[in-house]
């Protein structure tokens, strides 16, 4: 693990254990500046914006939009002047952003110091992933991954109850002073302990052109844009499922001051997930996980979706499966960002630290665009976030399947496609459409009609496949 770099003292390397957990707290630094923030933007709301709680939400989008930016040049940068360098640069504008933060009476300054901490925010992140692909590769860099987010997911199951409680003990100013201390100690870790991992002999110099070429060597591996455009739709279900829980929570169920217990737990089993991943993904495989994962939502979803039509959509049993549902959600995280970003990385050694950047910028920044149709759509019920989750979950499955396939060797001349994600898809494509009307229909006409016809009309659809069947099992077709 160790590399030649004449700018740094000779050190030994860290232990695989103590990597993870650096690599962890340094990607750490945005789930925390996103979570913490989540259960006082009301308060934030009633000082800095008289009483504006969308321009207190705005705080959230901007800075990921913030650290979209950054990220789009966090790997170019890193490539050419090596990690360290990088994550100490965004933490320098990390970390003067947050005490802005910490001081500021006006919205307007808020929300810059925020945009400029999503700038800061993303060095640190796209370094740790740069350093995985510089030390790791295939497999081992996807189980190493899986371990990284296992631990990073710690910091959303606690990050909502910590900000809580910081703006209970003193004031909602005081997480921002939390975040510049975070940021420094994850800063301060990197540069004692983990050596640098990029020589200045495989840099690449930070010019247009040359990052340009890399652009077109990421763009033109179908393989990786495949990858990326899956991950866009899993970011998208994991942003639909942020935005939309503390409304649905609070709106619909009622229970918003239990709201950031609810979230740490939720967040604990994608963390579950993330290590059932790493424990599993060197024996069975990539594809296999991605596709088994995205199956159970799918499948979830529309049993959620249909269980709505028929049960009380405020009531506890609702919110014990809509629970679930988030958990589902959640878990793809762990089960599918980390493989589809060890999927999409494998062909991209030779320049790690954009790809990194570029997989995640156009990743996120696509998944955040994706979701933010799901927030205009809530009606006070869960049906809004479900069926956005399972339009979602349906797409990926089908646009999963040949980069999963490529990288699996199961494609190629003579070698029947994978349908399972697009079966996947067209069977879920009419459930999506048919389940707004459900209640309505419900409403108007006899359950017993209701299911007689639909049972004839399954009945007539099954005929019709098996027709389908035997006709290409004959000769010649």
């Amino acid at each position: 693990m160790t590399v030649s770099d004449p700018t740094i003292a000779p050190r030994a390397a860290i232990s695989r254990g103590e990597l993870i957990a650096l690599m962890a707290m340094l990607m750490a630094t945005v789930a925390f500046s996103v979570d913490a923030m989540l259960p006082v933007l009301p308060q934030i709301a009633n000082d800095v914006a008289g009483g504006d709680v969308k321009q207190a939400a705005m705080l959230v989008s901007i800075f990921m939009a913030g650290m979209g930016l950054g990220t789009l040049f966090a790997g170019p940068l890193s490539d050419a002047f090596g990690r360290h360098a990088v994550a100490l640069g965004g933490a320098t504008i990390f970390i003067p952003a947050s005490l802005l933060g910490a001081v500021t009476d006006s919205i307007e300054l808020l929300l810059i110091a925020r945009f400029a901490q999503g700038v800061g925010a993303s060095g640190p992140r796209i370094v740790a992933l740069a350093i995985v692909r510089d030390l790791y590769s295939g497999r081992q860099m996807a189980r190493t991954i899986s371990f990284i987010m296992t631990v990073f997911t710690i910091v959303p199951v606690l990050a909502p109850s910590f900000g809580a409680l910081i703006a209970w003990a003193f004031d909602w100013r005081a997480i921002f002073i939390a975040f510049a201390l975070f940021s420094a100690t994850a800063i301060t870790w990197l540069k004692l302990r983990q050596p640098e991992t990029l020589p200045i002999e495989k840099r690449r110099p930070f010019r247009l052109a040359s990052i340009i070429a890399g652009l077109k060597d990421i763009l033109s591996n179908g393989m990786v844009v495949r990858s990326i455009m899956a991950q866009s739709l899993v970011y998208a279900i994991l942003f639909m499922a942020l935005m939309t829980s503390q409304p649905v929570f609070d709106q619909t169920f009622g229970r918003a001051a239990t709201y950031p217990f609810w979230f740490g737990g939720i967040a604990l089993v994608s963390a579950v997930m993330s290590f059932l991943n790493a424990a599993i993904v060197v024996r069975v495989g990539m594809p296999r996980v991605i596709r088994t994962s995205l199956t159970v939502t799918v499948v979830y979803g529309m049993l959620f979706a249909t269980a709505l039509q028929f049960i009380d959509g405020s009531g506890d049993p609702a919110f014990a499966l809509f629970v679930v549902l988030f958990c589902t959600a959640f878990s793809l995280a762990g089960l599918c960002i980390g493989n589809l970003n060890a999927i999409a990385m494998q062909p991209m050694g030779h320049i790690a630290g954009l790809a990194a950047s570029a997989i995640s910028a156009i990743s996120m920044s696509l998944g955040a665009l994706l979701a933010t149709p799901a927030t205009a759509f809530l009606d006070g019920t869960a049906l809004a976030p479900t069926l956005g989750i399972l339009i979602a979950a349906s797409v990926v499955a089908s646009s999963a399947s040949d980069a999963v396939n490529e990288i699996a060797g199961e494609s190629g001349a003579g070698q029947q496609k994978d349908l399972q994600g697009y079966a996947l898809l067209v069977f879920s494509i009419p459930f999506i459409l048919f389940s707004s009307f459900a209640g309505f229909i419900s409403d108007r006409f006899s359950k017993k009609t209701i299911i007689v016809f639909s049972k004839a009309g399954e009945a007539g659809v099954m005929a019709l496949g098996l027709i389908a069947f035997f006709i290409g099992q004959q000769p010649g077709s």
